[in-house]
This record gives C-alpha cells, sequence and structure tokens, in this order.
C-alpha cells in the first residue's frame, strides 16, 4: 500500500511517500480502506518533535483519524461489517492515517450518518469531539455565558463555535487573524470577531462583556497568547490550552499567572487538555460526547467544517498550508 512515513522529526520535507506491506487486523481490529484521512495539528506537532503527550517512533506513519469502508475484521470482531462505511480514530496511538490501508480498534468506529460524505466525517473525532468534551465536560458552558474561542474558522473552531450556541451561550466572541476568516466564525454565529494579532485584542474582548470577561476560553497558541486570554476571563472563568502552534512551551511570564493564583486569585480555573486521556481514563464520558456531536451532525444543527482534500503524495504541502495558518476548516488527504 501507499503510506506516507516519516524517519526522523523535522520539516514538512521529511514526510515522504512509500510502500508499505498492507496491514493485517490482529485481535479486536478492523482494516480500513482509506478514502479520506484528516490532517490535525497534532500530526504537526509529532513530524516536528514538539513536547507531546504520547512518544513518536520512527519509522513512522501520522495521521490519527480516518473515513473509508471496513474491508476486513480481527479475531474475535463482529462488526462494523465487511462493506460498512465508517470513520473514526486509528492506530493504538493516533497513527497510521496517512496511507491507503489503516488499522483501528472496532469500539472506535462509527458508521458514517446518512448524507455525510467521507471528507467531513473524517475530521470529525479529533476537532469535533474536542470542542465538544472542552464546552460540556470542562468549561460546562451553560446558557447565558460567554466563550472566548480563538482560530475560530479552523477546525476546533468552527465546532466550537456552532456547539457554544447550541449550549444557548448569549455572547460567543471568536478570535481570526483576517477578515475572512472572522467572517466564517460570524457566519457560523459568533456574536462577535475580533483580530487577536493585535496587542489591544483582550480589551477588545473584555469591552464586548462590559468589562467582565468571559466565562471560559481556548486557547492554542503557545505561552505568550496564553498570558493574554488569562486577561480575558471573568471571575470563575475557566480557561482550557489545547496545545501549542508556536511549538513552544517556553516564555510564560511567571506574573501573568499572580493574578489568578495569588492576587485577587478570583476562583479562575487554569486547564491543559489531551483528548487521547479522555479516551484512556474517562471512555465512557467521551463516547457519550461524540455520540452526541454525530448527532448534532446527523439532525443539523452542527455543520461540518469545510474540507480542502488534497491528494496524499501532497502530505508535506498539507502541513506546510496549516502549520503557516492558511487554511480554513479541514485538510483532507485523498489516498
Amino acid at each position: 500500500m501507499k503510506a506516507i512515513q516519516m524517519t526522523e522529526q523535522g520539516g514538512p520535507e521529511v514526510l515522504r511517500q512509500v510502500e508499505l506491506p498492507d496491514p493485517q487486523p490482529g485481535p479486536g481490529q478492523v482494516l480500513i480502506r482509506v478514502e479520506s484521512a484528516a490532517v490535525n495539528f497534532s500530526d504537526v506537532m509529532r513530524r516536528r518533535g514538539d513536547v507531546y503527550p504520547v512518544a513518536t517512533p520512527s519509522p513512522f506513519v501520522p495521521g490519527a483519524e480516518v473515513a473509508g469502508t471496513v474491508v476486513a475484521l480481527g479475531p474475535g470482531v463482529d462488526g462494523p461489517a465487511v462493506g460498512t462505511k465508517v470513520f473514526g480514530s486509528v492506530g493504538a496511538d493516533g497513527s497510521g492515517g496517512y496511507a491507503e490501508l489503516a488499522l483501528a480498534y472496532a469500539p472506535s468506529l462509527i458508521p458514517i450518518p446518512e448524507g455525510l460524505d467521507s471528507d467531513a466525517a473524517a475530521g470529525i473525532v479529533v476537532s469535533g469531539l474536542a470542542a465538544t468534551v472542552i464546552l460540556t465536560e470542562l468549561i460546562e458552558l451553560r446558557k447565558g455565558q460567554s466563550v472566548f474561542i480563538p482560530a475560530a474558522a479552523g477546525g476546533v473552531g468552527q465546532y466550537a463555535v456552532q456547539i457554544a450556541k447550541l449550549l444557548g451561550a448569549d455572547t460567543v466572541i471568536a478570535g481570526a487573524s483576517t477578515p475572512a476568516k472572522r467572517q466564517i466564525a460570524l457566519d457560523l454565529g459568533a456574536d462577535h470577531a475580533v483580530d487577536y494579532t493585535q496587542d489591544d485584542w483582550p480589551e477588545e474582548v473584555r469591552e464586548l462583556t462590559g468589562g467582565v470577561g468571559v466565562d471560559g476560553a481556548l486557547e492554542m497558541s503557545g505561552p505568550a497568547r496564553l498570558a493574554q486570554t488569562l486577561r480575558v476571563l471573568a471571575p470563575f472563568g475557566r480557561l482550557v490550552v489545547l496545545g501549542s502552534v508556536s511549538g513552544t512551551t517556553e516564555g510564560l511570564d511567571p506574573a501573568a499567572l499572580a493574578p489568578l493564583l495569588y492576587d485577587p486569585a478570583p476562583s479562575q480555573s487554569l486547564i491543559g487538555f489531551n483528548l487521547g486521556i479522555w479516551f484512556e481514563h474517562r471512555l465512557p464520558e467521551a463516547g457519550k460526547a461524540l455520540h452526541r456531536l454525530v448527532g448534532w451532525v446527523a439532525s443539523g444543527e452542527v455543520r461540518t467544517p469545510a474540507t480542502q482534500p488534497l491528494p496524499l503524495a501532497e502530505a508535506a504541502e498539507a502541513h506546510r498550508l496549516l502549520e503557516t495558518g492558511q487554511t480554513t476548516g479541514k485538510l483532507i488527504l485523498k489516498p
């Protein structure tokens, strides 16, 4: 089979298309013929060698989630039946998706709902589930509350804007770097959109909330933006950090934490998020959140982000586009 493999960590050029033996499903596993493989920023982090909660072996085939057709079942697996179109996470460590064939454990797969194509389905688990868990389980967003969502035109951001409104948020403030991206967020239901590349964006967010700040916020850029985002939290507000696009965990000013922890210590929460931990330690809750999300998608209450398909052989270009912020929605590789 054709696959994208890396034998060292580095820039996008380390991603090379190779021929590998077809994988065979073991106990509990399902073999999928991949139609669509989602490109996530976690793939970029593992390629670069960023701090990441799971070790990245060498050689390594990236790709944590796919959509495709079941072609074989391993020992002890009763379903989904051969021929079923499915989507879900692959590999024991979220890898192996950038390939013509991929292995997944049967419980991690969901039949694709009627009316949803494989490109849209491929991006549901990582981006959509992350947004769902963060808003419902960590921030616990409730009717009438407010939330700040950065990178609101990206995969996680587009889901988060819509889910926040579904949960009854009164004020959804989107952050995005260009007018076009801010318009995408507004079209999805955001009440306001700010340019968070400007130094004064925290003051703008506070003005939009009457000087109080937001009840919840997401952060994924890195330590410098984290310090800024702490300034937009209301008392009792919750900030969830889901990675560092900048590729560094260095540079957080300790002074930025002093108001949170010591003076005035307004009962705020700073939470680190890793979706894999939910699958490992809170699988029932993760499964419930995923089925809730799929229901929203199937009913049309949540729209999947627009997709940008590229041939599998252009995986390096997909990483360049994602890493430089030149995309909206979801990048998809097509084997």
